[in-house]
């Protein structure tokens, strides 16, 4: 079950990358101040990386390191997502879905962190 999971996450994440990128895209052909759509770029697309590098951990504290950074990662995402709505960049729509899948995400990842600890 735990690997089940684990693969779970890798396509979520992924996913949610995938959807980052076009929204980092859609708000530079905006014109939004750069900076902050490089922020949730970074840290948006930063969780499935953080992901992808645990395949390889060298050990279980390595593992649960960069799940760690993961969802560190997702929470500074969450935090871009709701400036972005709340500064009008995103619709209500957009937002709701976007934050769904951060969250679905932060779960998984909790959820990892508990069976990796235990």
């Amino acid at each position: 079950m735990a690997e089940d999971r684990y693969n779970k996450i890798v396509d979520i994440s992924f996913t949610f990358g995938v959807r980052i990128v076009k929204l980092f895209q859609y708000l530079i052909d905006n014109k939004v101040n750069p900076a902050i759509p490089s922020q949730i770029l970074r840290s948006g697309t930063s969780i499935g990386a953080n992901v992808n590098e645990s395949i390889y951990a060298q050990s279980k504290k390595d593992f649960v390191a960069k799940m760690h950074i993961a969802l560190k990662e997702a929470n500074e995402t969450r935090y871009w997502l709701k400036i972005l709505h709340a500064s009008g960049y995103i619709n209500d729509k957009e937002f709701e879905s976007m934050l769904s899948d951060n969250k679905n995400i932060i779960g998984t990842l909790v959820n990892i962190l508990k069976t990796a600890k235990s």
